[in-house]
């Protein structure tokens, strides 16, 4: 299931991002992080234990910190290649590919399908828009299931219900109504997976270096999906018909639960099992909690803001390829060229910097990462079109070194909400942020609404960057001390 960040229309998934990967005998040292939670006021950043103190990582991955006595002698792996060393991830990491392959290709064929049933453009493009709206409901109703049950019973469910959602979207009586209607539900459960998956791979990679490279992996993942999906789903298309299509997708779907079930460790849950009424009314109260705490609003918001601002030439890039005079081949390179820097500053940054220096630019680059868009204001033609989209997806950088400092923010006992509100929120912010895009675009050139998203969205970042230098410098300082024993050199 998709990830947090830019993930495509709609994704069932983060993000944020993005974004299986549940659970095993919880590590001792958060009993005493779930202790100091506290919904009514903020939480201190939690000191690191002594027994996981380490040079390199002092919260290593339970898997790696207890190897199996067979394993082979010699240097421990590091970088991305640490994180793939643990088995559990690489579960979670395999059901994550399959299950947003599927998605993708899901929504084209859904589109397609609805398409041909009522020749509606309308209804057609709302197919997409349904996969947004959602994401604030499920995010706002059920983020206490991501605490209050088993992670990997939570994940296998969520993919057990999409898979029936998208059995019934094949039969030939299914109604529009009720397609819309599965598309919406597949899409308001999504955040409780994502958020539960986030919070689970602090148990499985620990709340250190891995934990920030695997979500870093998660992210790669979601951007390749635009890249790649569309193409897979347009061929399948070609061979199969729409209903054919949707059904792989549920295939995908069984898969991740499998892998996800028989992958992954059980572990307990984080907090006490509630049912019902109690859960219903136990989220709102606990995205309440978490968005009392200024340092972890601040650092949410820190998510936010650019996704609701740098979604604008992605949503307009049809009608500027149209005003600038270029055709459907150079529209397919505009949409490409933003995951494709995107990518690229993932793997640099995740695989070249240290976490000290992935630190120190979070602020610097969340400042300035959508200065690139200014460039729309020349009205610019392709090269340097595609120049700016790429340095924009470059500004995503920020999203490692912000990811430790959030993990180290939130209380153990509030994780599993926390990441599934910042998941809906980033999904629902996209989705704002398109639809205004496309208003604004009712009265003004489109280069010049790109180039004003640019704008403001820097202007709505500087004085957030400023807030949360004055209210989380222990985040900083505590990344640039447990690193001071690695040089400030890139490293592989």
């Amino acid at each position: 299931m998709p990830s947090n960040s830019s993930s495509p229309a709609g994704g069932p998934r983060d993000v944020t991002d993005t974004p299986p990967g549940p659970t095993g005998p919880r590590d001792p040292s958060a009993a005493p992080r779930a202790a100091t939670a506290h919904p009514s006021g903020p939480v201190p950043f939690p000191a690191p234990s002594p027994e996981r103190a380490d040079p390199v990582d002092p919260k290593p991955s339970p898997a790696l910190r207890d190897r199996a006595p067979d394993a082979p002698p010699g240097p421990s792996p590091r970088g991305y290649r640490a994180v793939f060393a643990v088995r559990e991830f690489r579960a979670v990491f395999a059901a994550h590919l399959l299950s947003l392959l599927g998605v993708v290709v899901s929504e084209l064929a859904l589109t397609v399908l609805v398409y041909d049933l009522t020749g509606s453009p309308l209804l057609s493009a709302l197919t997409f828009a349904l996969g947004f709206l959602p994401y604030l409901v499920g995010g706002t109703l059920f983020a206490g299931v991501a605490d209050r049950y088993p992670a990997r019973r939570v994940l296998v469910t969520c993919d057990l219900i999409c898979a029936g959602c998208v059995a019934v979207m094949v039969l030939p009586g299914t109604p529009v109504g009720g397609l819309l209607a599965l598309r919406c539900l597949v899409a308001a459960v999504s955040p409780v997976f994502t958020g539960t998956r986030m919070a689970a791979l602090t148990d499985i990679l620990g709340e250190g270096d891995l934990y920030v490279l695997g979500r870093s992996l998660l992210r790669i993942v979601s951007q390749s999906a635009l890249l790649t999906g569309f193409g897979v789903g347009g061929v399948l298309l070609a061979a199969l018909s729409a209903r054919g299509a949707i059904t792989l997708t549920a295939g995908t779907f069984l898969c991740s639960a499998a892998l996800l079930r028989f992958g992954t460790r059980d572990r307990p849950a984080r907090t006490g099992g509630e049912r019902g009424g109690a859960l219903l009314k136990g989220s709102p109260a606990g995205a309440r909690a978490v968005l009392a705490d200024r340092r972890i609003r601040a650092l949410m918001l820190l998510f936010w803001v650019p996704a609701l601002f740098v979604v604008a030439p992605e949503a307009l890039a049809a009608p500027y390829a149209d005003a600038i005079g270029l055709g459907p081949a150079a529209l397919g390179l505009l949409m490409c060229a933003m995951p494709v820097g995107h990518i690229a500053a993932e793997l640099y940054v995740g695989g070249r910097l240290t976490p000290r220096v992935r630190s120190r630019i979070v602020l610097p680059v969340a400042a300035t990462g959508l200065l690139p868009l200014l460039l729309y204001a020349t009205r610019p033609g392709l090269v340097l079109t595609l120049v700016a989209l790429a340095l924009a997806g470059v500004g995503a950088a920020y999203n490692i070194g912000l990811d430790q400092w959030f993990v180290d923010a939130v209380p153990e006992a509030l994780r599993g909400r926390a990441m599934t509100l910042l998941t809906s929120g980033l999904m629902t912010l996209q989705g704002v942020g398109m639809a205004l895009a496309g208003l604004a675009a009712e009265f003004f050139p489109v280069h010049q609404v790109v180039a004003g998203a640019g704008l403001i969205g820097t202007l709505c970042l500087v004085p957030l960057v400023a807030e949360v230098r004055r209210i989380v410098p222990a985040a900083r300082d505590r990344t640039e001390v447990r690193d001071g024993e690695e040089p400030e050199v890139p490293h592989g």
